[in-house]
């Protein structure tokens, strides 16, 4: 199955980068990793969101068809693991959007926002208001952390600076979703569900792992890791990897330390063998950073997992890291190796053609994506049977090859296949996706 041309024309047009700060703080990212191992085994956190956890209504708006309450509560990861949000984020704030006349119970569906679905518009126009006049199904729309009210000050528009706000944002997201799935409980709301759209899909996915109840989930054009969307999807070209390079090279922490800290074991994990763009018998220079050239006595080095056999001797650690530094343009590199290093002897100015730089970052971006959004790094749902999966059969931003099925990770759960891609299917196919929560 090809890719959606449309898919890539779309993506081509948008000119931001994703991740300009880089991979995150090392101290974030190794409390995130601890955290991950709480928030990952449904046993473990049952009691970090209390029953009566304080949620609160501040403005209520009457339109024809329905009420739109507007509200807020602090996120429980605030409490949790203090500071990792922004100041911005720390307020969760929602709407509930609810049927004037109520045609059989009381069910609510929680939808959560996709990529730069900012604020409560596109979920409230193009699903919420269309559920209550199809199904008399109410809607309670969660605002992401780093979007709408909750963007931090420093951030352009839907583009994440660090690669650590994507796991802040799916750790607030888990627990923001249990404290409002039990403050629906204790107003007689019934049943309950929860759905989103691409990334809202695989953030509503991560929060039933969590939910100690069956409860219908359906998540559309998303799959089980986000690992695939950022190394081999279209979004991997919106990705500053000259900066999250720079990092990887210039601090031995990601390496010697972060790397360890990746459990995520799986088939598909990195640390099971080489990926397919390693396997690749020819090597796609249009993904090496800016700067890099080739001249007559340099040579490709083939890659490999750093950290994965964990014997790396401290002189050639330091020897890669100064070739990596170097491929970037870096002064000073040198210094941070021992005298005997045969590479201190290269001028400053020269620069090396490290290929392999590039390949070591895809293979560190994987492994700490699928540490902490990886569905099988994850509980079970309680009840897959009601999981519908909503797919693009051509999807160029989720891809599918290379990673484990959702049906192999949650048997018995359904999964449906759209014709065309991934912009395709949001456009032209909310009615299918309404239509599937519906069930």
């Amino acid at each position: 199955m090809g890719v959606s041309r449309l898919d890539v024309f779309y993506r081509r047009l948008l000119l931001t980068k994703l991740f300009i700060g880089g991979w995150g703080k090392p101290e974030d990212l190794k409390r995130i990793f601890e955290f991950r191992k709480i928030v990952g085994d449904r046993e473990k956190c049952k009691a970090l969101v209390s029953e009566d956890y304080p949620v609160h209504i501040d403005k209520t708006e009457e339109q024809a068809d329905c009420h739109i309450h507007d509200g807020f509560f602090i996120s429980p990861l605030e409490h949790l693991v203090p500071g990792i949000l922004p100041p911005e984020a720390i307020k969760a704030r929602f709407q509930f959007i609810v049927p004037k006349v109520w045609k059989k119970n009381r069910p609510v569906c929680i939808q959560l926002a996709g990529t730069g679905d900012h604020f409560f518009w596109r979920r409230r126009t193009l699903m919420a208001r269309p559920m209550i006049k199809e199904a008399g199904i109410a809607s309670l729309l969660l605002e992401n952390p780093y979007y709408g009210y909750r963007k931090p000050k420093d951030q352009l528009r839907s583009s994440l600076k660090n690669v650590s706000d994507l796991f802040v944002m799916g750790g607030a997201l888990i627990l923001e979703s249990t404290a409002l799935l039990r403050w629906l409980e204790r107003e007689g709301y019934w049943p309950l569900g929860m759905t989103g759209i691409s990334m809202g899909g695989y953030m509503a996915s991560l929060a039933v792992t969590n939910w100690p109840k069956p409860i219908p989930l359906v998540p559309c054009l998303s799959w089980s890791t986000a690992s695939s969307v950022f190394t081999t999807g279209v979004l991997s070209k919106a990705v500053n990897w000259s900066q999250l390079e720079k990092q990887y090279a210039v601090n031995s922490v990601y390496e010697k330390e972060i790397i360890q800290l990746l459990e995520y074991c799986g088939a598909d994990s990195f640390k099971m063998g080489p990926e397919p763009w390693r396997r690749s018998s020819s090597l796609d220079l249009d993904n090496f950073p800016e700067g890099f050239s080739m001249t007559s006595d340099q040579t490709f080095i083939a890659g490999r997992s750093p950290g994965v056999d964990g014997a790396h001797n401290r002189h050639q650690a330091a020897d890669r890291r100064y070739h990596l530094v170097s491929a970037l343009g870096y002064r000073g590199a040198s210094s941070d190796l021992p005298s005997s290093s045969p590479r201190r002897e290269k001028t400053e100015s020269t620069r090396f053609c490290r290929p392999s730089l590039h390949v070591e970052s895809i293979s560190f971006m994987k492994g700490v994506m699928d540490e902490c959004t990886h569905m099988a790094n994850f509980s079970v749902p309680v009840d897959t049977s009601l999981i519908i999966v909503v797919q693009a059969k051509e999807d160029a931003y989720v891809p599918r090859a290379g990673v484990l099925s959702l049906q192999e990770i949650w048997p018995g759960c359904e999964v449906r296949y759209l014709s065309g891609g991934h912009i395709s299917a949001y456009l032209f196919k909310q009615n299918v996706f309404r239509f599937s929560a519906f069930l």
